[in-house]
């Protein structure tokens, strides 16, 4: 039998579900990992987030938890600061930094002030929008941003609440489809480019980004193309020539360093016409369903995932 597939001992707790608008990924996500690891050997329950859970964590007392959770609770940092308190090892970024990388307008300032590129932003919060007036907000928006542009949630993932802007017309609907997942909206200058997705994992020398993936879609890339196969075609690794797949994943890794993440990252970013990365934001919870970015680039990078992600998890062990 291949030693990587030898049962290793540790119980590792998957957290998955949750009660954001990305449950139906997080529960894909949790049961993937969790044949994944149980491939390598490793016992794993499946517990969603909820009022039997900290009692749960107390009986069972894993070696490791694993938060597969997306969306509020599981990235902003909450749930991390509850297995701190409980002194329980986790994989993934600690409670601090899951709240930077969380809050896009606040990790496109990070990436900023490391020197990473990003296209030109705002954010607008609806209590403003409202008492400034709609219309006067929007076309000082447009006029100094110009379009197109890209309408989002400050939080949240799997682009539920993001609109292409291509004429002033359509400005208004994204806005209040904006609003509906969240009360603040960042407005984007939208680059014209390659969209490419850049996972990164610590390594015992230091972070190291897995093979670009380059996302290619018919229309945008919203939740049905991220999740439902057909609409979206993958190349992993990415169609670029050797110089630009190295400045890519050099701004991976140092949007991780920047952002203080830990064990895992994802960094969305799209490769302009110059030839820039520009940082567009960063994922602390990858999705990991079939479709997902992290484990297309994981294969890309020649590894197995039950290794892979066993090893994700031994690295939270003490030592």
């Amino acid at each position: 039998m291949d030693d990587s597939f030898v049962p290793v001992g540790e119980h590792v707790v998957i957290l998955a579900g949750g009660l954001s608008h990305e449950r139906d990924v997080s529960l894909r996500s949790g049961r993937r990992v969790a044949e994944a690891l149980r491939a390598a050997g490793v016992e794993v329950t499946i517990h969603d987030v909820d009022a039997d859970l900290l009692p749960f964590l107390r009986q069972a007392q894993p070696d490791v938890v694993w938060p597969l959770l997306h969306g509020a609770s599981g990235e902003d940092g909450s749930i991390r600061d509850i297995l701190e308190l409980l002194d329980v090892p986790y994989v993934g970024t600690g409670p601090r930094a899951s709240r930077t990388a969380w809050s896009k307008p606040i990790a496109k300032s990070v990436a900023l002030a490391a020197g990473i590129a990003t296209p030109d932003y705002v954010t607008l919060p609806q209590s403003l929008f409202r008492e400034l007036g709609a219309q006067p907000v929007l076309e000082t928006i447009v006029k100094q941003l110009g379009l197109p542009l890209v309408v989002k949630p400050t939080h949240g993932g799997s682009s539920l609440g993001v609109t292409l802007v291509e004429r002033p017309e359509q400005l208004a609907r994204a806005m209040v489809d904006c609003f509906s997942y969240g009360d603040v909206a960042l407005l984007e200058k939208a680059v014209q480019g390659t969209d490419l997705a850049v996972s990164v994992v610590d390594g015992p020398e230091g972070p190291v980004a897995f093979p670009a993936v380059e996302i290619v879609t018919d229309g945008p890339y919203d939740y049905d193309a991220r999740y439902n196969p057909g609409r979206t075609e993958y190349f992993a690794p990415a169609r670029l020539a050797q110089d630009v797949a190295e400045h890519v994943s050099e701004v991976a890794v140092r949007a991780h360093q920047a952002l203080g993440l830990r064990h895992l990252s994802r960094t969305d970013l799209i490769l302009d016409e110059d030839g820039v990365a520009q940082f567009l934001e960063v994922n602390v919870a990858p999705g990991m369903t079939e479709t997902s970015l992290f484990p297309q680039a994981a294969r890309a990078a020649g590894l197995e995932l039950p290794a892979l992600y066993r090893s994700l998890v031994r690295g939270c062990l003490p030592a």
